[in-house]
C-alpha cells in the first residue's frame, strides 16, 4: 500500500506547503507523480457541494482532468521523451501548482470549515488564480521544448488545450456573486451583534443554506473548527493575530444560530463515503483499538509491537495489568511510543469523511492547552461579545421553562457553550444560568441531569460561577448529586465541582459546614472509581477538613481525621522509595 498523505492536522487551513521535485528525478517517476496528482485534483472534489467558489473550483477541476489525460499520454511514450533542463523545470512547476490546487480544494471541501472558506473566498480565489497561471506558464514553456517531439498528436493537442483553458480560467477567476452577497450579509449581522441587536433569522438561514449548514450537528462542526483554530493561534502566541476578531465573531454567529435557529438536536450524521484519492484507501476496522473497539485518535505502540489508543492502554496499565491485551505477553516496559504512521492514516480517514479529528488528539501538552483556554477570558471584538451574550440569554430563557426537549437541548447547549471558553462561562453566569442548572439536577431525565452537572462543572471553573453556585445554596445539591445522580459520570463530575469549589477560600469553609459533605467524600474514596477518588483526595479540600477537625462535632471530626490520613497515605504511596533495589534482569519496568 502506498504511504498515506501528509497528516492533515500538520498543515494549517489554507496553508500550501508544496514540495518541488528533485532535479535528478527520473521521467517515469515524475510523470507518474504528476498523473496521480492530477487525478486526485480532478476526482477528489464535489464542486456542487462546496460552500463557495464553485465556478472557480470547476475550472480548476476541468484543467486537472485535461492534465490527467495529458500525463497518461506522455507516460506511454516516457522512454522516448527527451527531458531537457527546461522541460524538467516546467514539469516541476506543474507539480508544485497541482499540489497547491489539491490543498486548496481539500480545504474548500472540508465540511467543518464552510463558513471560514466563505469569508476567505477572495484569498482562496487569488491562490487558485496563481495556481492556474503557473500551469499555463509551465505549458507555454513545455510546448516549444523537445519534450513533445516524440509524443503523439493527441498529446500535443491536449497540451495546447490545457494552456488555453488555464489562461482563460486564470484571467476570469473570481468569487461567485452569491458568495460576495453571503459574506456581506455575515458582516452585517456581526455589526448588529456589536450593538447587542438580534440579527434577522431569515438572513441567517439564507447564509447557512448557501454554505450547506442544514442541521444542528453541521453547525456544531463549524463551531468546533473555529474554536480549534482560535486555540491553535493562541497556543502559538498569536494574541495580536488580525484573524482572531473574525474567527471569534464567526464562532459567536454560529453559536447563536445553533442555539436559536435549530430547535432540536438532530441525529449525528453518518459519514458519507467521500471521494478518496485513487492512490490511497484503508480498512477502518484495522484502525480500531483492540481494547475499546473504537477508532484510535491517539495511537501508541507497546514494546510488544501492538498498537492501542493512548487513553485505553494507560487505563489498562494503571489498573495493574502488566500483560499485552492482545498477545498476553508480559510487559517488560510500561512506556509507549506514538505511532505517527497510524495517526496520519486515522486523521486522513476522518477528514476525507467530513469529520474533524478531535482537537485533544494533537501532540501539544494539556498544560499548553489550558493556557490557551485561559486567554479566552476577554472576547476578541465587540461582535464576539454581543453574539455570545445573546446566545447565553436565549439558553437561560429555555432553561427556565419549556418542554422536556427544550430543556434537554438547553442544558446541552449550556454544557457545550461553557466547555472551553472563559468568556462564555461568564456570559452564562451573568444571564442567570447557575440557579436553573441547579434546579435541573433533580430532573428525572438522565440526559438533562448529566448535562446540568457537566455545565455546572464548567461554570465552577469561573470565579463568578463559584460565587453564584454558593450564593444560590447549591452546595447541598452538588453533594446530593455525588450520592444519587443516575449516571456514574454525573457523580464524578459532581465530585469535581467540589474540587473546584474547594480551591476558592471563600467556598472551602462552606463545604465543611455541609453535614453530608465529608461522609460523601469518604465513601467516594473508599468505593469510587479512579477519577472520583482523585477528585475526593484533592489538596484543595484540606482547609475545610482541618476546620472540621478543629471546630466540628465528635463524629464529623473523626471522619475528617480519617480522610486527612487517607490523603497523606495516598500521596506517600505516589512518592518513590528512598532506596530501592534494582529489579531482576529481564523484569525491569520503566515508569513514565
Amino acid at each position: 500500500m502506498p504511504p498515506p498523505p501528509t497528516p492533515p492536522l500538520c498543515r494549517r487551513m489554507l496553508a500550501l506547503p508544496a514540495v518541488c521535485p528533485c532535479e535528478d528525478i527520473s521521467p517515469d517517476t515524475l510523470l507518474s507523480s504528476l498523473a496521480t496528482l492530477a487525478a486526485d485534483v480532478a476526482a477528489g472534489c464535489d464542486v456542487a457541494a462546496l460552500p463557495a467558489l464553485r465556478t472557480a473550483a470547476a475550472a480548476a477541476v476541468r484543467v486537472a482532468g485535461l492534465l490527467r489525460e495529458l500525463f497518461e499520454e506522455l507516460k506511454s511514450a516516457a522512454a522516448a521523451l527527451a527531458l531537457t533542463g527546461g522541460a524538467v523545470l516546467g514539469l516541476s512547476e506543474l507539480h508544485v501548482a497541482l499540489q497547491k490546487m489539491r490543498f486548496l480544494l481539500e480545504d474548500c471541501a472540508r465540511k467543518g470549515a464552510r463558513m471560514w472558506v466563505l469569508m476567505n473566498a477572495e484569498a482562496v480565489a487569488s491562490e487558485l488564480r496563481v495556481g492556474l497561471g503557473s500551469v499555463a506558464t509551465a505549458m507555454d514553456v513545455l510546448l516549444p521544448a523537445a519534450v513533445f517531439a516524440a509524443a503523439s498528436d493527441d498529446a500535443r493537442e491536449l497540451a495546447a488545450l490545457v494552456s488555453r483553458q488555464s489562461w482563460r480560467a486564470a484571467v476570469r477567476l473570481r468569487p461567485d456573486g452569491d458568495d460576495a452577497l453571503a459574506a456581506a450579509s455575515v458582516r452585517s449581522m456581526l455589526a448588529r451583534f456589536s450593538y447587542g441587536v438580534t440579527p434577522d433569522a431569515d438572513d441567517a438561514r439564507l447564509v447557512l443554506a448557501r454554505v450547506g449548514v442544514a442541521g444542528w450537528w453541521e453547525c456544531s462542526h463549524e463551531v468546533s473548527f473555529l474554536e480549534a483554530e482560535l486555540l491553535d493561534r493562541l497556543d502559538a502566541g498569536g494574541e495580536n493575530d488580525n484573524d482572531l476578531v473574525l474567527i471569534s465573531g464567526l464562532m459567536s454567529f454560529l453559536l447563536y444560530c445553533r442555539v436559536v435557529l435549530f430547535d432540536r438536536i438532530d441525529d449525528a450524521p453518518v459519514a458519507e463515503t467521500a471521494a478518496r484519492p485513487a492512490s490511497y484507501d484503508v480498512n477502518p476496522e484495522a484502525l480500531q483499538c483492540p481494547i475499546t473497539l473504537e477508532l484510535m485518535t491517539d495511537p501508541v505502540t507497546l514494546s510488544t509491537g501492538q498498537t492501542y489508543d493512548r487513553a485505553s492502554i494507560k487505563r489498562w496499565v494503571k489498573s495493574g495489568c502488566r500483560t499485552c491485551p492482545v498477545t498476553g505477553e508480559k510487559l517488560r516496559r510500561a512506556d509507549v511510543m506514538p505511532n505517527l504512521a497510524v495517526r496520519a492514516i486515522v486523521e486522513h480517514l476522518l477528514l476525507t469523511n467530513g469529520v474533524s479529528p478531535p482537537h485533544e488528539a494533537n501532540s501539544r501538552s494539556s498544560s499548553k492547552h489550558r493556557v490557551a483556554v485561559d486567554k479566552t477570558a476577554s472576547p476578541f471584538g465587540a461582535a464576539a461579545a454581543g453574539g455570545a451574550r445573546l446566545a447565553a440569554a436565549f439558553v437561560v430563557s429555555r432553561l427556565s421553562g419549556g418542554s422536556t426537549d427544550d430543556v434537554r437541548k438547553a442544558t446541552q447547549e449550556a454544557r457545550r457553550l461553557s466547555k472551553r471558553n472563559v468568556f462564555h462561562r461568564g456570559c452564562l453566569v451573568d444571564a442567570g444560568a447557575v440557579p436553573w442548572l441547579l434546579h435541573h439536577l433533580a430532573s428525572a431525565d438522565a440526559a438533562v441531569q448529566d448535562n446540568a452537572v457537566a455545565g455546572l462543572l464548567n461554570l465552577s471553573k469561573h470565579h463568578l460561577g463559584r460565587a453564584a453556585l454558593v450564593g444560590a445554596g447549591g452546595l447541598g445539591l452538588i453533594v446530593d448529586a455525588v450520592n444519587v445522580a443516575v449516571r456514574v459520570e454525573s457523580r464524578q463530575n459532581a465530585a469535581a465541582i467540589i474540587f473546584y469549589l474547594s480551591s476558592d477560600a471563600a467556598c472551602s469553609g462552606e463545604i465543611g459546614r455541609i453535614p453530608e459533605a465529608i461522609p460523601t467524600l469518604v465513601r467516594l474514596i473508599r468505593d469510587g472509581a479512579y477519577r472520583g477518588r482523585k477528585n475526593a483526595l484533592t489538596p484543595g479540600l484540606m482547609p475545610s477538613l482541618y476546620a472540621l477537625i478543629a471546630d466540628g462535632g465528635a463524629q464529623g471530626s473523626k471522619k475528617a481525621r480519617w480522610i486527612v490520613n487517607e490523603i497523606h497515605r495516598h500521596y506517600e504511596q505516589r512518592q518513590p522509595p528512598a532506596v530501592a533495589a534494582p529489579p531482576p534482569a529481564g523484569d525491569r519496568v520503566i515508569r513514565v
